[in-house]
């Protein structure tokens, strides 16, 4: 199947655990009535207070709903609680239900911009150390949690394994979504020649962390074919693989590649030129 529709959820999250998760089932049925095969959540869509285990009240409810509504959910991610450790975790589940992926974020976001924002993730968090591929009777898909997104080599292997579609749930934050959150995502999309696309939490200037929101979908030619704003809303994009194939047709980048240059093992030093 060469085309099919993704949903992007993007949702306000507030303090009720509960509350959230029922808002969640009401977007992925909104998403999957108006055509949606693929429907991804924001990260931490549950809350980012409490920790849960997985299997757990939030991701039986993700399976429900994959099940009553007959769809892949890339369930955004929520704070996985395991033995003593905290994972930022999203769980992937198929039509029937079965949780067929699940992708711990292995980039932690720890920064200090001054005067802007202070944000240390590992404080609370732990980090995955695997990479995240699921397969759906339309491509392969490669999974990212938020600033997994800045790390290009991690795209790069999505692609090379045969995806054509990675999913990157986040949240952005006011400092550096404006500046970069589209950039990265047509980045990944043009070095690729993959379709890349974003859930974000809505936005919410009472929280302690205000996300910028502007989820969306891009094409392999780095083309934004679908954003929203700030606000809560859901955002569609009809992914069409011939698009992807034809790119790739015009610019075969896989078959000018130099990895004789480019892998340290096998990499000539003679070969770099050196001012005289």
């Amino acid at each position: 199947m060469s085309k099919f529709k993704v949903a992007m959820i993007q949702m306000a999250v507030r303090k009720s655990k509960s509350d959230n998760v029922a808002k969640a089932v009401k977007f992925i049925t909104e998403a999957s009535s108006a055509g949606a095969h693929i429907i991804t959540l924001p990260e931490f869509f549950n809350s980012s207070d409490e920790a849960e285990p997985i299997p757990g009240p939030s991701t039986q409810a993700l399976s429900a709903a994959a099940i009553s509504n007959s769809v892949y959910i890339v369930g955004g991610s929520i704070p996985e609680q395991d033995g003593n450790k905290i994972f930022n975790t999203c769980a992937v589940f198929c039509p029937t239900g079965e949780m067929i992926a699940k992708h711990r974020k292995i980039h932690l976001f720890d920064i200090d911009i001054p005067g802007k924002i202070t944000f240390e993730e590992s404080e609370d968090f732990s980090p995955g150390d695997k990479l995240t591929i699921f397969k759906t009777p339309y491509c392969d898909v490669g999974v990212g949690i938020c600033y997994d997104i800045r790390f290009a080599e991690m795209a790069q292997i999505y692609a090379d394994r045969g995806c054509k579609l990675l999913v990157y749930p986040g949240e952005f934050s006011m400092a550096t979504g404006p500046k970069h959150w589209e950039v990265l995502q047509r980045l990944r999309a043009v070095d690729n020649q993959v379709y890349v696309a974003t859930a974000s939490r809505a936005r919410n200037t009472q929280s302690g962390y205000v996300a910028w929101g502007h989820s969306s979908v891009v094409d392999p030619w780095g083309d934004v074919i679908s954003m929203t704003d700030e606000k809560e809303s859901i955002v569609y994009a009809d992914i069409d693989l011939t698009k992807l194939e034809t790119a790739r047709w015009i610019l075969p980048l896989k078959q000018h590649r130099r990895q004789d240059l480019y892998l340290s093992s096998s990499l000539n030093m003679d070969k770099i030129i050196r001012p005289q």
